[in-house]
């Protein structure tokens, strides 16, 4: 049954969970295996393979935008942004398995194949994805259930990226013999695949649009594109958010060498499971608290506070050695309890952008506002790809071969000094964000007495 206050049903929030339960077991494993996967099972050089994969991220950051601007133009009885899920799972699956395919040929072609599977792939998810995110801004009005309704969305997404962590290379190995094996990756991709066609079309069932643009409103892509780059606490998210996912991906595409070279030498497949796995489980638990959090201190105080100890704790990586497999262990739970938090935070704040942006210009571009953002952490993963993958090749990183100590120190490095840097630079920038609680507030109210004012004139 509707909520007519803007509160969610239970089941409501589940089933949009379950899109970014799907998003993630494309997104997690993209994230941590990709440049492995191309790497050390489909065999091109790791500096090949990152600047593959930070190009192929640049053009498809530069699809999003394109994408929020045609779904917030798409008119259809489902709603604008709902029906991409139903169109766009079955092909974002496909292509997922074809970018996780080993054919038999060159390096050149395989190259070229790579180059042609990946960037298939990020367009169908950009098509898909960039709808569901938008959903986040038109399922309610209420700035409070958006927080709720965003922790629900990323408590998906953890479950996604736990089922990645702890159980995307023991199926591999499980189906094709190793960690290494072609058949193995192709086929757990399919599995991965199915899942999430089940998983997208579920939140498409179980999901209603209801906040809609004014029926006066009267706007351009230009207009709308100006609007965006004049709404100064977006730009700060956007920064913020680039820097934060700039965190995320340098760890992220280390992990596979951090523990197969360095802590765990011929049990890799069994710790970086471990080690994933628990960083999952407790941001989950990180998420679970976001709205009890966000309710006590305001969703600003809360990013700050938590990534602060997050970051202290990426930092604190660059004195472990594999002596300290406990304390490295302990360090990834309670760092990912401190950061599991912040994507839904700054998700929800994402939102009341995109409600200021229309109570400042009485034009609202749900779509516009979460796609450019969603490029702009797109452009923080493309650097985090080619950023690894280069300093990799600078160090001289060599696959299966023992590694000297200067490419142990750049493991150790992109494990902890160098996103740490990054993380820094957001927690600075979000300090200047200024969208609090009681504003939203005053900005909800005002808008909830225009539209109906609007509804009552177009009724007369």
């Amino acid at each position: 049954m509707e909520q007519s206050d803007g509160k969610l049903t239970l089941a409501e929030k589940i089933g949009y969970s379950c899109g970014d339960f799907a998003s993630v077991l494309f997104w997690q494993t993209i994230s941590l295996h990709l440049i492995f996967f191309y790497t050390d099972v489909f065999g091109i050089g790791a500096a090949a393979a990152g600047i593959m994969i930070s190009l192929s991220r640049v053009w498809d950051s530069i699809n999003d935008p394109l994408m929020g601007l045609l779904a917030d133009r798409t008119r259809t009885r489902w709603g604008k942004f709902r029906p991409y899920l139903l169109w766009m799972a079955i092909p974002l699956a496909a292509a997922a398995v074809l970018t996780f395919s080993t054919p038999p040929l060159s390096p050149g072609g395989k190259l070229i194949y790579a180059f042609i599977t990946f960037n298939l792939f990020m367009m169908l998810y950009t098509a898909i994805n960039i709808p569901y995110s938008a959903m986040l801004g038109v399922l309610t009005p209420d700035p409070a259930e958006r927080t709720v309704l965003s922790s629900f969305k990323f408590f998906g997404a953890y479950i996604g990226g736990l089922a990645v962590s702890a159980g995307l290379l023991p199926l591999v190995k499980w189906v094709g013999g190793s960690g290494t094996s072609p058949f193995g990756w192709t086929a757990a991709m399919a599995v991965f695949g199915a899942a999430a066609v089940v998983l997208f079309f579920i939140t498409f069932l179980s999901t209603k649009e209801r906040v809609q643009p004014s029926v006066s409103q009267q706007t351009t892509v230009w207009r709308d594109i100006a609007d965006l780059l004049t709404n100064v606490p977006w730009l700060l998210l956007v920064f913020s958010t680039f820097a934060m996912l700039l965190w995320v991906s340098l760890r992220l595409g280390v992990i596979n060498y951090y523990f197969k070279y360095y802590i765990a030498p011929g049990q890799y497949e069994k710790w970086v499971s471990v080690f994933n796995t628990a960083g999952m489980l407790a941001s989950l638990a990180g998420v679970a608290a976001v709205g009890w959090i966000a309710r006590r201190i305001g969703k600003k105080k809360a990013f700050l506070l938590l990534f602060t100890a997050a970051n202290l704790l990426t930092f604190s990586f660059l004195f472990y050695t594999p002596n300290h497999l406990f304390l490295i262990m302990a360090a990834q739970v309670v760092g990912s309890f401190a950061g599991g938090p912040l994507t839904p935070l700054i998700w929800a704040m994402y939102a009341d952008a995109a409600d200021y942006s229309e109570w400042k210009n009485h034009r609202r571009a749900t779509g516009l506002v979460f796609s450019a953002s969603t490029m702009a952490q797109k452009f923080a993963w493309a650097a985090g790809a080619l950023f690894t993958g280069w300093l990799l090749h600078w160090f001289g990183y060599q696959p299966d071969v023992e590694q000297p100590q200067r490419v142990i120190l750049g493991f150790r490095l992109l494990m902890s000094a160098i996103p740490a840097l990054a993380g820094l630079i957001s927690i600075l920038i979000m300090a200047f964000y200024n969208l609090d609680e009681e504003k939203m507030k005053q900005i909800g109210c005002a808008l909830e007495e225009r539209r109906a004012a609007e509804a009552l004139l177009s009724s007369v």
